[in-house]
């Protein structure tokens, strides 16, 4: 670990810059969320925000948490009580930074979690995909050789962990992939207007199953959170090397 660390001005500075957070209309605020320490040393990143995430950081006098889901989105509640005043208190208490990147994230080309999902699946030539809010933030690829649902399956277990969940009737050669993680089911009109193959996100929803099916598209359901590991993992890795912070990256295991 560092003796100095990094100003928490600079690296939420160099955060804002690498990802481009700016130009994003997101449901959150991105960047810090909740103000810490000065000096960041230590850090500790999750998927998601929860009081079990900051209470190892806390555990391990972490000086600033990095997510993929903050704290505050558009549409809850403003009351700081119940579980949001718990979590707050106790990143306060502990004087934790909260920093959160969300589409950001997911849109990046080289930490972000579609760009990662995309590359660990085996596609290459890698080009933006999926529309959201004026932004593609998803990826998508060819596969350096055809392959069939069985390995599709094998491959999404071997890139997210669990099981994942695949609907649709697609062909049996696949050769293209588009992926927009977390819960990107409507990017499916996307795949089917680009005549992917097979459209890859974290959840599914109750329509995507016939869609697919008539459209001839297999869609996976990897799951919410394992398909956005990959990005914040990476994030805190290019950190932990760019600053020389001590980073952990702390799975809090959720099926969803």
């Amino acid at each position: 670990m560092t003796d100095h660390g990094v100003l928490r001005a600079e690296l939420v500075a160099y955060l804002d810059r690498l990802l481009d957070s700016p130009s994003f209309e997101d449901y959150g605020p991105n960047g810090l969320q909740v103000e810490g320490a000065n000096r960041i040393r230590s850090v500790v990143t999750g998927v998601s925000s929860c009081l079990a995430l900051f209470e190892r950081a806390a555990e391990t006098r972490a000086d600033a948490v990095l997510v993929h889901h903050g704290l505050f989105w558009k549409g809850l509640p403003l009351e700081i009580t119940g579980t949001r005043y718990r979590r707050i208190e106790c990143l306060i208490r502990n004087r934790i930074n909260l920093i959160a990147y969300h589409l950001p994230l997911d849109a990046h080309a080289e930490l972000g979690n579609n760009a990662l999902g995309a590359r660990a699946l085996g596609c290459l030539d890698l080009e933006p995909f999926a529309d959201w809010d004026g932004r593609k933030i998803g990826f998508k690829g060819r596969l350096s050789e055809a392959i069939d649902p069985a390995e599709l399956s094998a491959r999404c277990r071997e890139a997210f962990g669990g099981e994942p969940l695949i609907v649709g009737a697609g062909r049996e050669a696949i050769e293209t992939l588009g992926i927009v993680s977390g819960g990107g089911s409507k990017a499916l009109w996307d795949a089917i207007d680009e005549d992917l193959h097979v459209f890859v996100t974290g959840e599914p929803t109750e329509w995507v199953t016939n869609v697919a099916k008539e459209a001839g598209v297999h869609f996976v359901a990897a799951g919410h959170y394992r398909t956005e590991v990959l990005g914040i993992r990476a994030l805190g890795d290019h950190l932990a090397e760019q600053f020389g912070l001590d980073v952990e990256f702390v799975d809090v295991p959720n099926p969803v």
